[in-house]
């Protein structure tokens, strides 16, 4: 169900995206994101049959020890990704790993730079150890290029990071990947720095419950 929801994503996002040419990136990517939020929502357990679901497939958490599993996997991550580059942000009992573009990728390429394999290893070693998790890994562009090519190459870095995970042994039933393109930067594509912030790879980690 999770999967299925996902790939209909940027089919309805860019369908509408054709129907409100004279709209700004602002309000594109302000719809698209509501959109996103909403499958997403859906997608990660909200209902009682896709917990079950989850739960069957991976091993649900007991709701008491959800904060304390989140923290032990927080502090391998915190500890294997120390120095690399990759940022780690807690959002309640939700992991976010954001993998800058400029350690991860080339310019304008999804193949995974060699130097960060080991990143993706240590990342895949934490994940094997704490398998009661989830994960939407979603690639993201910055404003440069078209928004046909930026959603392409976002799903396809996304994709790659998938993939180099399952190299590593983590279950590809755990994983969705989606490619947002431009619509949801860190920061205001305004020069280059900016630009270099909004080029990423997302990973966000959920608990089973």
């Amino acid at each position: 169900m999770r999967y299925v929801i996902l790939m209909l994503v940027f089919s309805l996002t860019l369908g509408g995206c054709a129907n409100i040419d004279t709209a700004n990136n602002t309000q594109k990517g302000a719809g698209i994101g509501a959109i996103v939020g909403a499958l997403l929502g859906k997608a990660t357990g909200d209902n009682d049959k896709s917990r079950y679901v989850w739960g069957a497939a991976v091993g649900a958490i007991a709701g008491g020890a959800i904060g304390n599993y989140m923290d032990q996997q927080e502090a391998a991550l915190r500890e294997e990704l120390a120095d690399t580059g990759v940022e780690l942000v807690r959002d309640g009992d939700s992991l976010h790993l954001i993998m800058p573009g400029d350690i991860t990728f080339g310019t304008n390429s999804a193949a995974i730079s060699q130097d960060f394999f080991p990143v993706l290893a240590d990342v895949a070693k934490v994940l094997n150890q704490y398998q009661q998790t989830t994960l939407v890994i979603a690639g993201h562009t910055d404003d440069r290029g078209s928004e046909a090519y930026n959603q392409n190459l976002s799903k396809r870095r996304a994709e790659a990071v998938k993939a180099r995970l399952i190299v590593n042994q983590v279950n590809q039933a755990r994983m969705t990947t989606i490619g947002l393109g431009e619509y949801q930067p860190k920061v205001a594509n305004t020069d280059d720095v900016s630009r270099q912030q909004n080029r990423r790879v997302e990973l966000e980690i959920q608990p089973v419950s």
